[in-house]
């Protein structure tokens, strides 16, 4: 009855106890508190930053998927540890720093070379877009030198300035899931797929050699929960090995890729690999930039090539190619069991687990060939790219075709190609890409960001994806998951009123011009979001969200002729972030959410108490939380990004009726050991079983362990 209390009447009481607690308590708490200057932050402070924590969630929490961002998370700890020079950084260096955009980078090159290099770093507040917000957030991963450093190419250079790095990490479930209990020999004989055949525990390895951002070599490992490990099926111990050798900028090689790597050329119509974000509430930073060639040190089993690849450059031009061949999961309906070999596939898998017979079965059941090139031009604030690929299959691909995925991919090969632009002129960055496909379809996406005034920039992008449209390797900006079946055109804006108060805000209207899964009729819809960010203080931040989303699905109701009706769903999020000590620091967040189907409709609510602490004195750095929620269902789901152990991510969303508590240490054993843990409970108060299939959990508790090493040498 006290979880219901709270439900109905937290509105009631909302505005008075937030306006208190979100406003006016972090003020009076930090007024006495002093500023840790930037240089005695300690060596870790940017992967447990409450600020590079919102700017994660932010990009990540548009997407119902599991997202990897360990690229993410690893290019700026590597930034950390070796800086860009401002005075010497490409425009390709500093985009690696994922928050600046285009016009920035293009202001700073154009400053470094009228006026020569910069004296320090407070000279960058003369450069349009660089106020002093974005200098904070930059600092981390830069300095300013009048020496410039030469790299040399040798061994005893690589060996001296090299760093390497090793993980290892554990993780397992407390309690038992269907698929890890006993069972009758003769019942499991009868259906082999009725439990796991390895052990419940998930363990990860890897281990990674960089020298500056020139050289890389690294290797991967990792076995999911209910894999075997050094037995039966994987006698050579991990279920997924992952290796690379990358070297960037050495003479005319702009880079060289072998092994495992990820391709990403203009705006991902044609060519994407890896990781990409959409929408989200950095409203403005809609484009992507593609950075060619990039090591893979994910553990997507998957989204990645295998092979070789290398790019070239000759003057103003960059000359790639790539070539990659690798086994890939997928259902097999047909069989040569003389030449052991699939002869058709209806999917192709993305989960890659490998925990029963079946699941085995569908393991690099097909190989999958990739093999393209691109050739762009590049001078001073314009590049213009060409790009193509050719695909093949190893297996007929037959579909379980409907009306709604008529048009999807259902052959053997396939070919993309797709030119690419972009433009600074001013504070315009224009920039877009057209691509088709070997069936006619087509895609184009066009866009422009617009720096009006130091203290207002929009964006305006327009897609166009054709319902045939049909590329495996194509990640762009778009409300569907896949580019296909989409007209939109998008909004964003970003205006800064003072140094304290700034927002955020963004429409997108689109539609779907022919049928989709659970959509069997055009459709369309849109989303807005409105975000007002206060941030008196570097370290108090509080923010407002307000998001509605209509995205119309078919009606309810089975027992009628199915029609398109409306779904809504509107968030509301106050959160806030500040200091009680110079070590302690507490978060703080309330969302509501409103869901409505037609006649179905349901609300829920999470609240959230975060509790920090680090200090630059202790080798200790503890996070902790504590939530509750109650939501009327699964459509009322409410996502929240978790604290983790470092290059792992928990972005669980919170149904039904419970609460959920976790707690993340790490002690520096020195400065190249450090230990790190997390436990995690979740307990349902409105239901006795927790998940489904060979996942269920008889109960409602939910208690996770993690456990990690990191060696630096």
């Amino acid at each position: 009855m006290q979880m219901v209390t709270i439900k109905y009447f937290l509105p009631g009481f909302l505005s008075p106890l937030l306006f208190i607690g979100f406003f006016l308590l972090p003020n009076l708490l930090y007024s006495q508190q002093e500023e840790t200057p930037p240089s005695l932050q300690p060596p870790e402070q940017i992967v447990e930053d409450d600020d590079f924590h919102q700017r994660v969630e932010s990009l990540i929490e548009e997407s119902d998927e599991e997202i990897d961002a360990t690229e993410l998370i690893e290019e700026l700890e590597l930034l950390r540890q070796r800086p860009l020079n401002l005075n010497a950084a490409s425009a390709d260096d500093l985009r690696r720093i994922f928050f600046l955009n285009d016009i920035q980078i293009n202001n700073l090159i154009e400053h470094r070379n009228r006026f020569g290099n910069l004296l320090s770093m407070l000279e960058l507040q003369a450069i349009d877009g660089f106020d002093l917000e974005t200098i904070r957030q930059i600092q981390p991963f830069v300095t300013v030198s009048e020496i410039v450093e030469r790299r040399r190419f040798n061994i005893s250079d690589i060996l001296e300035r090299g760093n390497s790095q090793y993980f290892l990490r554990y993780q397992q479930l407390f309690q038992e899931q269907r698929g890890f209990s006993p069972i009758d020999p003769e019942e499991l004989e009868a259906n082999p797929n009725a439990r796991y055949l390895g052990s419940p525990y998930r363990l990860y390895s890897r281990y990674r050699f960089s020298w500056y951002n020139n050289l890389s070599i690294g290797v991967t490992a990792e076995k999911d929960p209910g894999e075997e490990f050094f037995r039966g099926s994987q006698p050579y111990g991990f279920d997924f090995y992952s290796a690379h050798f990358y070297l960037r900028d050495a003479g005319r090689i702009k880079s060289l890729a072998l092994g495992d790597y990820q391709v990403q050329f203009g705006q991902g119509l044609t060519l994407w690999s890896g990781l990409a974000f959409g929408k989200s509430s950095e409203a403005v930073n809609v484009k992507k930039n593609g950075l060619g060639l990039r090591p893979y040190t994910s553990v997507d089993e998957n989204n990645y090539m295998r092979g070789a690849a290398t790019t070239v450059t000759l003057g103003n031009f960059e000359f790639t190619g790539f070539y990659s061949s690798k086994g890939r999961d997928a259902n097999v309906i047909e069989f040569d069991t003389i030449m052991q070999e699939a002869l058709v596939i209806t999917s192709l898998q993305q989960t890659g687990l490998h925990r029963t017979p079946r699941e085995l079965e569908n393991k690099n059941a097909v190989q999958e060939t990739f093999m393209g090139s691109n050739i762009t031009y590049r001078r001073s604030n314009f590049h213009v790219g060409i790009t193509g690929y050719y695909m093949e299959l190893g297996a007929e691909f037959r579909r379980n075709l409907s009306f709604y995925n008529q048009f999807d991919f259902n052959d053997r090969t396939n070919w993309a190609t797709g030119v690419d632009y972009n433009y600074i002129v001013r504070n315009f960055n224009i920039f877009g890409e057209a691509a088709t496909s070997q069936n006619g379809g087509y895609a184009f996406l066009n866009g422009v960001m617009m720096s009006l005034d130091p203290r207002l920039s929009m964006s305006i992008l327009h897609r166009r994806f054709s319902k045939d449209y049909q590329s495996l390797l194509s990640v762009a900006f778009s409300e569907n998951t896949r580019v296909v079946n989409e007209n939109g055109l998008y909004l964003g804006l970003n205006a800064r009123f003072s140094r304290a108060w700034t927002l955020n805000a963004y429409a997108d209207h689109f539609s779907f011009p022919w049928m989709k899964f659970r959509t069997y009729a055009p459709s369309g819809g849109y989303d807005y979001l409105v975000q007002l960010n206060y941030r008196p203080e570097r370290r108090i931040e509080m923010y407002a969200r307000y998001r509605i989303k209509n995205k119309p699905l078919n009606s309810p109701d089975e027992n009628i002729i199915r029609y398109l009706d409306d779904v809504k769903r509107q968030n509301i999020r106050l959160h806030a972030s500040y200091p009680v000590s110079p070590s302690f620091t507490f978060r703080n967040r309330v969302e509501l959410i409103f869901f409505e189907h037609g006649s179905k409709k349901q609300t829920g609510y999470l609240i959230y108490q975060d509790i920090g602490y680090r200090s630059f004195a202790s080798p200790w750095a503890i996070t902790a939380r504590y939530a509750i929620f109650d939501t009327d269902g699964f459509d009322a789901r409410i996502y929240a990004y978790e604290n983790d152990v470092l290059y792992a991510f928990s972005f669980p969303f919170y149904s039904d009726k419970g609460h959920r508590a976790y707690i993340v240490a790490r002690y520096r054993v020195n400065r190249n050991i450090d230990l790190q843990a997390r436990l995690a409970q979740t307990v349902y108060t409105n239901r006795n079983q927790i998940g489904s299939g060979l996942d269920l959990i008889e109960g409602n508790a939910r208690t996770e362990i993690k456990a990690q090493m990191r060696l630096r040498f």
